[in-house]
């Protein structure tokens, strides 16, 4: 059950990481796949890089 809780997290991440890409002129899907394996330092990334 654990798993499928973080699991959960990880793509409500994703997503959300997609949605401030896509704020700052990026590719939102692009982001989303790289949120997918970076999950947390993709955040940071999207967040600290200016808007294109």
């Amino acid at each position: 059950m654990q798993n499928v809780e973080y699991s959960v997290g990880w793509i409500t991440l994703a997503l959300i990481n997609a949605g401030l890409a896509q704020g700052k002129n990026r590719r939102g899907w692009v982001w989303f796949l790289v949120s997918l394996l970076l999950g947390p330092i993709a955040t940071f990334l999207v967040v600290i890089w200016s808007k294109e």
